[in-house]
């Protein structure tokens, strides 16, 4: 049997930072250069309509507003337009507590945008963070990436009663109020 001798161990160190550190750039960057997931990058969002990319992998959590909702589950489906005025439409969205809503999202407009579904301090906190890394990768069952002219599901389980809000956080639509606010019910 024949051995080969091992590589010194601050020549392997070396390499395993230069492979760490290329991977974890090709994660970071994975939304590509308009600072959000393209084509064929990463991981999914939704069901993966048209070129938009809603949610496919992630695992379910439970979160303040709900949970990841079965596809065959589903109770409603709720149309909602994104357009490049920085609007949803509808803007105000009614559901009642133990409802899996399927979340039919559109873009009409001609830039990328989003809907992500949260409580209005996750969604300042996240929008924080995306003016910090705009570049950061997204894999959550409450969001979807849609293409301009594209469409994309959100299916989620509303099971706690609150008031909730939905967002577009690319850097610049939700400052420029791109949010609306849903009413779970009893």
């Amino acid at each position: 049997m024949k051995t080969t001798p091992s590589k010194p161990l601050s020549h392997t160190a070396l390499s395993l930072a230069v492979l760490v550190g290329f991977a974890a750039s090709g994660a970071a960057h994975a939304h590509g250069p308009s600072g959000h997931m393209q084509p064929g990058q990463g991981m999914h969002h939704g069901t993966g309509l048209g070129s938009g990319h809603g949610h496919s992998s992630a695992t379910k959590e439970q979160t303040a507003w709900g949970i990841a909702g079965d596809p065959k589950q589903v109770t409603r489906t709720i149309k909602v337009e994104m357009n490049d005025k920085m609007r949803f439409v509808p803007d105000l969205i009614t559901v009642k507590k133990g409802e899996t809503i399927r979340f039919e999202v559109r873009n009409a407009g001609k830039v990328l945008h989003e809907m992500v579904i949260g409580t209005r301090q996750e969604l300042d906190a996240h929008a924080e963070m995306m003016k910090k890394h705009p570049n950061m990768e997204h894999d959550e069952a409450y969001m979807a990436h849609v293409d301009a002219g594209k469409k994309a599901d959100i299916v989620w389980l509303f099971n706690r009663q609150g008031d909730f809000e939905f967002a577009c956080l690319i850097p610049g639509h939700y400052e420029a109020g791109m949010r609306g606010k849903i009413k779970v019910t009893l």
